[in-house]
């Protein structure tokens, strides 16, 4: 019985330090030897461990069978442990336990730390408008050149009846323009806002400050437009303008890359190309806006005399595919002073003065100009554009005064057509009537035609490849002989127009 109880006690020992060696972080290997412990162990199997000739009695089977079913039970439930453990991570110092201990609690590793954040910047309210303005602020440049080659030859290398592309066989820089656009905003409650262009280059001289029409043309000349605006909350909002802007009469525009076609037409050459005053625009319905002018007249920044020109225009929206435009100008172009040497009681400026033309013409100029642009298919456009101008020097017939006014009629067809969004192809068939030599010099019919071919490198940058040839019923275009004239001149030029901003659409 004494040996018996030793190898029972020993069992218990072994017990002890498996739980010991788990708990020190080997489960693994601890298991290992219990497992192997208990099947060696001849009780496990219901054999006698004692030798043969010992003799037990059937009371001490009995007691040692229960202390074997007792250890099967305890290996069990260390078996149960081991596979819970195994999917927990271990910790690196644990608590030694006694065969009658109960395990002690797992406990969870420490939140990892993170790196503290930096609190967001809060905006001062000054910073918040500052931000806002150049949100709404577009700064624009644009940069314009070409080459052109007239095969007339013509002296001086000059095209002529040409507004921009007046260069024959040179590079030529067209122009150079900056805008600066602040529109207002009536959604957002601004109801203000301003625009600035700046040009620079031939076209500028050829666009702006013609001494004719501006007595101190250097001071504006670079200014194409500046002017202010303000939207009245009356209706579905009144938008006023004041200062210097770009004209409307005609449908063609002073930046080439909103154009069908690199040259310029007759008729942007003849009719204005800038007003100064007041001008605004009521929008009557979605589909009908009403347009008045108060200007100091056609291309004057500095008003020649005392009257006032208007304009009487609207602007229609039959489909949402047609816009119309019809403007109806009444001026008086003629001069009340001349520019005299600085002797003269009035004075402008040092080295500027006037003297007053008595008496002083006072015919009246009137302009009716209507164009229609229809969006035919989303890559096909076609526009149609009709002028008659006239303009007499007396406003009534006297002795001696002739009032036989002087007129100027024709038009203008655009066709275009987007193949994709690098390629298009544009042309433009073009009549000018000139009845008095006021575009011209000379009375005569003029027409032209032109094709363009462009071809879009990337968003910003675009090229021209252009075809024109100008006739007359008259000898007119220069020649490669001095003072012998030709009825036809056939240019080809490639323009080269560059653009970076962030405002949309056309300028």
């Amino acid at each position: 019985m004494n040996r018996k109880r030793k190898a029972i006690a020993g069992k218990r020992e072994r017990v002890a330090k498996i739980w010991k060696g788990f708990w020190n972080g080997r489960a693994l290997t601890t298991c290992a030897v219990l497992l192997t412990a208990c099947a060696y162990t001849p009780f496990a199997r219901g054999q006698s461990a004692l030798p043969a000739q010992t003799p037990l009695t059937a009371e001490s089977a009995q007691e040692m069978q229960a202390r074997i079913s007792n250890l099967e039970a305890e290996v069990s439930e260390l078996k149960a442990i081991v596979n819970r453990m195994q999917s927990v991570p271990s910790t690196s110092a644990a608590t030694p336990v006694t065969a009658s201990a109960q395990p002690a609690p797992v406990i969870p590793p420490a939140p990892k730390q993170e790196a503290p954040q930096t609190a967001p910047t809060v905006l001062q309210p000054e910073d918040s408008k500052v931000l806002g303005f150049f949100r709404d602020t577009t700064i624009n440049v644009a940069l314009d050149g070409y080459y052109a080659y007239n095969f007339n030859n013509p002296v001086g290398r000059v095209n002529l009846l040409r507004a921009y592309d007046v260069l024959s066989n040179e590079f030529s820089l067209n122009q150079a323009s900056v805008v600066i656009d602040h529109p207002p905003d009536a959604a957002a409650g601004r109801r203000w806002g301003g625009r600035l262009d700046l040009q620079f280059g031939q076209a500028t001289d050829t666009l702006q400050g013609n001494p004719a029409n501006e007595p101190r043309p250097q001071i504006y000349r670079n200014i194409f437009q500046a002017y202010g605006t303000y939207i009245i909350p009356v209706g579905k909002g009144i938008t006023v303008d004041f200062g210097k802007w770009g004209s409307s009469l005609g449908i063609e525009g002073n930046y080439s890359k909103d154009q069908i076609n690199y040259s310029r037409a007759y008729w942007f050459d003849f009719l204005p190309f800038y007003h100064m005053g007041v001008r605004v625009s009521a929008p009557i319905s979605d589909r009908l806006t009403l347009n008045y002018w108060v200007v100091n007249g056609t291309n004057q920044v500095e008003a020649t005399n005392g009257f006032k020109d208007e304009l009487f225009g609207f602007t229609a929206k039959p489909s949402k595919n047609v816009v119309w435009t019809m403007n109806y100008y009444l001026g008086q172009e003629h001069p009340d002073r001349a520019v005299v040497l600085p002797i003269s009681p009035i004075p402008v400026q040092p080295g500027l003065s006037f003297a007053a033309i008595r008496p002083a013409p006072n015919g009246r100029t009137h302009i009716f100009d209507s164009y229609v642009t229809w969006q035919a298919t989303p890559k096909l456009s076609v526009v149609l554009e009709g002028d008659y101008f006239i303009q007499r020097l007396w406003k009534n017939e006297a002795p001696g005064q002739s009032s036989a006014p002087s007129h100027v009629a024709g038009g203008a067809t655009y066709v275009r057509y987007q193949f994709s969004p690098r390629i298009a192809l544009g042309s433009r068939a073009e009549y000018l009537s000139d009845r008095g030599r006021l575009f011209s010099g000379l009375t005569q019919a003029l027409k032209e035609n032109t094709v363009t071919f462009d071809y879009s490198l990337a968003g910003g940058f675009l090229m021209r490849y252009e075809w024109r040839r100008d006739f007359s019923n008259k000898p007119t275009f220069l020649t490669d002989v001095q003072n012998v004239f030709s009825k036809d001149q056939t240019t080809a030029t490639v323009g080269l127009i560059w653009w970076w901003g962030r405002k949309e659409g056309s300028w």
